[in-house]
């Protein structure tokens, strides 16, 4: 482990003991936040010792923790822990102090084993072959107040040999760990462990009101129970005494008819944004009554803002290619805070500060085209210009292409420079659309549409002449005619054809990817392409962390051709969607870059996908705009070249500046 760009002189290895009650108060009824919070909490105590020593682990009591943590230098006191939101919550939160760096063995296994191999403490130990996990802490179960001296003796002991198994499964993790990347996870605890962000709660109170304000309002117009809205037969119902077949889908889980009232289904979507208002209403009120995602998240935001700031909590490494995720049990998808949402609004910076918002500019694309040497596309990146426009113009052969004058072929050509490069077919393409492609309004291309795109009687007599194109357009859920889906299948296939003519360097790199998997990654042959290295059932990448795919198979489908899968659950893997995978993990690499050279000036509070959100003094908001936006576009070294972008936004709130 190279630690010599981290500021410690020692490490302490922790674990706290604290009073919970199975029926009532756990950490699997509450959240981190609520339990730590709740009036109830209190440590029993904490084990410790210092890493690499061969003193045995230390039980503090209670009583003495106070004393104990003002006997410590915190400023040269890293702490390492085994899930250390937790411990260094606690921590920082109850006991007001605040360690020099976070070390988690938690996230580190995370990150070397991937997040479906199980990385507690008990299977990491059983694994490493060490002394079982205890089970000690089930003798404190119901104690809130006072802990018997017996119970106490063994929740000690347990909690000791806790630090004991801590010490030793991070050693056998973290050599040749990145630093770069313990930096990260320190960078990502701190945005939980020591939280700055505030929450206005009148806006969280108002938004609150005038949603259940609106939402009875409906009901009354409609003359209607929310109970009759929340059941689907008794909805159905209602749409057949206005005349209205209810939409069906064939159920994923068990192959028959279903009725089709999710928010993502196309039909309902046609519905609520169709041109019979009575029908939209009801829609509407059904959403409003069903989709309570926003009514739970607004109020767990303003639960947390009466108890105090609100810590973020997102998981290092949380997806297979390491980028961020919600942390799992916090109820609160720091992922997904829509832009424009009162949810983002209500998030402020402290007295004294603002929020400076860097959000990396089509990152993805331009990565997936320096990978793949697409020097066209990295052209229109370079230049500046509306990159969706331009490439929609080369794409459509339609010179000064523009949002004002071709908006939907800028949509369309917007949509498959982020879909359509990693093999998306016409098929999903077409479905996608239906419902809203990466978050856009559901959209259904018509005649007219398609006569933009250059589409003849003969392309369509040509897709009508291929019965299986046919089968898979009616297969696709609308409330649309069988002429109208056809079309809109035709446009869609239109677009990605003349996506993938022009991509012809991307469609090299899916052959290229393919070969990566039956070549190198199957056949334990090392290859170097640019920054990555191709291992057996991994790819390196340029932060020394690797992309796997264990237990990597290729077994021939009924044609002959090799399907490969990886994993316990075999998921699919082609060159497409090797290629998606690559290009995430270096965007991510490329993001992350940009957080932590952010970081050794100002704090990183939080990260939503490809944004930064940055803490700095009000009165160095000027300054700190373009500093923040040039930390996040250096060219990386491993990707020489490559024309990056970022937008800034400052504001008080983080609705505001972003």
């Amino acid at each position: 482990m190279d630690t010599h760009t981290i500021p410690f002189k020692q490490i302490m290895v922790i674990d706290f003991e604290t009073a919970w009650d199975k029926k009532e108060y756990s950490l699997s009824k509450l959240t981190t936040e609520e339990y730590i919070r709740d009036k109830r909490f209190k440590a029993w105590g904490m084990a410790y010792k210092y890493l690499d020593t061969y003193d045995e682990p230390i039980w503090v009591p209670h009583a003495d923790l106070p004393a104990f943590f003002n006997s410590i230098n915190w400023s040269t006191t890293a702490v390492l822990a085994h899930n250390a939101q937790f411990d260094v919550a606690i921590l920082s939160w109850v006991y007001g102090h605040h360690p020099c760096f976070i070390f988690d063995s938690l996230s580190i296994g995370r990150a070397l084993r991937g997040i479906e191999a199980g990385n507690s403490l008990a299977k990491l130990a059983l694994e490493f072959n060490l002394p079982p996990k205890g089970s000690g802490v089930h003798s404190s179960n119901g104690y809130l107040d006072t802990l018997p001296p017996e119970v106490e003796v063994e929740l000690a002991d347990y909690c000791k040999h806790d630090v004991f198994l801590c010490e030793n499964v991070f050693h056998k993790l973290a050599e040749g760990f990145p630093s770069k990347e313990l930096r990260l996870i320190d960078m990502t605890l701190r945005m939980f462990t020591n939280p700055v962000l505030e929450l206005d709660p009148y806006m969280l109170k108002d938004a609150i009101e005038d949603e259940r304000t609106k939402r009875e309002g409906l009901l009354a117009r409609l003359a209607i129970k929310e109970e009759d809205l929340a059941s689907n037969d008794k909805f159905a119902l209602m749409l057949r005494t206005m005349g209205v077949e209810p939409p069906q889908k064939i159920s994923k889980t068990t192959g028959k008819p279903a009725l089709a009232f999710a928010k993502t289904d196309a039909m309902f979507q046609a519905m609520l944004n169709g041109t019979n208002e009575d029908l939209a209403l009801l829609c509407e009120a059904r959403l409003k009554v069903k989709s309570t995602l926003e009514r739970t998240r607004a109020q767990r935001f303003l639960d947390i803002a009466q108890r105090g700031t609100l810590p973020v909590p997102l998981s290092y490494y949380g997806a297979h290619t390491g980028r961020y995720s919600a942390s799992r049990g916090s109820n609160l998808n720091m992922q997904n805070l829509k832009r424009g949402s009162f949810l983002r609004k209500s998030i402020m910076a402290p007295d004294g500060y603002v929020l400076v918002v860097a959000d990396l500019s089509q990152i993805e694309p331009r990565v997936l085209a320096q990978l793949a040497g697409y020097k066209e596309l990295l052209n229109i990146f370079a230049s500046g210009q509306d990159a969706y426009a331009a490439f929609g113009a080369q794409m459509f052969g339609i010179p000064g292409l523009s949002k004002d004058t071709h908006p939907l072929l800028r949509q369309s050509a917007k949509a498959a420079l982020l879909g359509a490069g990693y093999g998306l077919g016409w098929f999903s393409f077409a479905a996608q659309l239906l419902t809203g492609f990466l978050g856009a309004p559901p959209m259904r291309y018509d005649k007219a549409f398609a006569k933009q795109l250059g589409v003849t009687n003969e392309k369509v007599q040509d897709f009508l002449s291929y019965e299986p194109n046919v089968q898979r357009a009616l297969s696709i859920p609308r409330t649309c005619t069988d002429k109208e889906i056809i079309i809109h299948c035709v446009a869609a296939k239109a677009i990605i054809d003349a996506y993938r003519e022009k991509a012809a360097p991307v469609k090299e790199f899916w052959a290229l990817c393919d070969m990566f998997i039956s070549k190198a990654m199957a056949k334990q042959r090392a290859v170097s392409y640019k920054c990555l290295k191709m291992e057996h059932e991994a790819i390196l990448l340029p932060n020394g962390m690797r992309l796997r795919y264990p237990d990597l198979k290729g077994n021939p489908d009924e044609k002959g051709r090799v399907q490969w899968t990886y994993g316990a659950q075999s998921k699919k893997l082609y060159g497409g969607k090797l290629a998606e995978n690559i290009v995430q993990a270096v965007a991510r690499c490329v993001m992350t870059d940009g957080m932590l050279r952010i970081q050794k000036r100002y704090s990183c509070v939080l990260t939503v996908h490809d944004e930064a959100v940055v803490l700095v003094p009000e009165d160095e908001a000027d300054i700190a705009e373009p500093w923040v936006m040039a930390q996040m576009i250096v060219e990386p070294s491993y990707l020489p070249g490559i024309p990056l972008a970022a937008d800034t936004g400052v504001g008080k709130r983080y609705g505001d500046a972003k």
